[in-house]
């Protein structure tokens, strides 16, 4: 308990629930104000095209974002910050292009097979490359643990979402087009603003061009080519039941399922984050320094965190669900609401997955890592369409447990959070890693 009475941790503590707190109200009013104004499938045609966002993310950008971030503590000074700054930023922004001519080019092509309307998929590439800005911007704040920046941003962005996206309806028509735009012109905003302030406060600390004392690139692009396909996984494991449902279903049907995921997803991953972005740049911190015992003490504050959040949390919804349904959801959505416990158990599992996985990325072992979401991965492959061909949504949610139950598992025997972990134990990884390839 002695690591809490540090006056940073409960600075970074603050400000993550700020920023986490502030986004889930204005994410989650958003969401009512919006099922209210458009159908079931015309949400469900956002959240299919929001997902193809979200992969765009994950798989081109986020893995040379999460090295940044675990690299930042790393820095000995302002100028190698900012060399591992502009390294980071180049390589995301022509792995994002790459992304964007990827599904723009989908698009055409789906357009062109179905004889549909492909320029929501256009619009879907701007969306991605502002939410892109948007997230390396932030999480390098985070990475550096100047959580008061990266709180304010991401709050400011989720509020003028919904704002601007529920204005656009309201004004020019309940169609999918408007929804997509308001999101853009929200990140533009935002990141425009925020880019602004830091680059002032930036350039105010500036003593000289940055020298490379290290090669930087090199050691992102060690550290990031295992997460590129686990971010695929991870896409997979939190997305790919809705397209699944699109398939074996209708667009309604994963409207009804992706308005009722996000709601009780996000609470749990909203409070999850909280937890992530206060202890997790501190751990690396303490790994980095090589004061292992104190990082596998602040590392069992987490998973403590974390249990008791999940516990809490899905108690609570069991005797809440239809209360939530009638706050957050239009009376369109409400049939379910039967959804939410087995969803609601998923998440929370999800959520002690990563935290019990975090040995691993604090020792860059990132193939072990993707060793226990390939499982994830396999086993959603498995029940995800079983599931929704014998139980229609109720399956879906029910899958949620099994899959992220099963990666829960694997990823907890590959890191051993219950040993601490020092330099003298990275052959013995490295062996495990070898015998779990082989």
């Amino acid at each position: 308990m002695g690591l809490l009475k540090e006056k940073r941790l409960f600075g970074d503590a603050f400000w993550a629930l700020f920023g986490q707190l502030a986004s889930a109200i204005a994410l989650l009013a958003g969401t009512r104000i919006l099922t209210e104004l458009v159908t079931p499938e015309t949400y469900g045609q956002v959240a299919l095209l929001n997902g193809f966002v979200a992969l765009g993310v994950s798989l081109f950008s986020y893995p040379f974002i999460c090295a940044g971030m675990r690299i930042l503590p790393e820095c000995q000074n302002k100028l190698e910050r900012a060399d591992l700054h502009g390294v980071v930023a180049s390589l995301t922004a022509r792995s994002t292009t790459l992304a964007i001519i990827v599904l723009v080019s989908s698009g055409a092509v789906y357009g062109y097979l179905t004889h549909n309307d492909s320029w929501l998929f256009a619009l879907a590439g701007v969306l991605l490359a502002v939410t892109v800005r948007r997230e390396l911007g932030i999480q390098l704040l985070i990475g550096e643990r100047r959580q008061r920046g990266a709180s304010l941003w991401q709050t400011t962005d989720s509020i003028l979402r919904p704002v601007l996206s529920i204005s656009l309806v309201w004004y020019l028509g309940r169609q999918a087009e408007w929804i997509l735009l308001g999101y853009i012109l929200a990140s533009l905003i935002s990141n425009t603003v925020w880019s602004l302030i830091q680059r002032v406060k930036a350039d105010a600390n500036k003593e000289r061009r940055p020298v490379r004392s290290r090669n930087f690139r090199k050691d992102v692009w060690a550290y990031a080519l295992p997460l590129i396909p686990m971010e695929l996984i991870f896409w997979l494991n939190g997305l790919g039941d809705r397209y699944v449902i699109g398939y074996m279903m209708t667009a309604a049907d994963v409207g009804l399922y992706a308005a009722t995921y996000l709601i009780i997803n996000e609470a749990f991953n909203r409070s999850a984050m909280v937890l992530l972005r206060t202890f997790q740049p501190a751990y690396f911190q303490k790994c980095s320094q090589n004061r292992m015992k104190e990082g596998f003490k602040l590392l069992w504050l987490w998973i403590g965190c974390v249990i008791a959040m999940g516990i809490i949390g899905v108690s609570l919804l069991l005797f809440t669900k239809d209360w939530v349904a009638a706050l957050l959801l239009a009376k369109s959505y409400h049939s379910a609401v039967a959804l939410m416990p087995a969803i609601a158990v998923g998440s929370a599992l999800h959520a002690l997955g990563t935290v019990v996985a975090q040995p691993l990325l604090a020792n860059k072992k990132t193939r072990l890592f993707l060793l226990g979401r390939v499982c994830g991965a396999v086993a959603a492959v498995i029940s995800i369409p079983l599931m929704v061909k014998y139980y229609g949504l109720m399956g879906a949610a029910m899958a949620n447990p099994i899959y992220y139950g099963v990666e829960t598992l694997v990823l907890a025997l590959l890191a051993k959070p219950w040993r601490i972990i020092s330099l003298q134990h990275n052959d013995e990884i490295e062996a495990a890693s070898c015998n779990a390839a082989a």
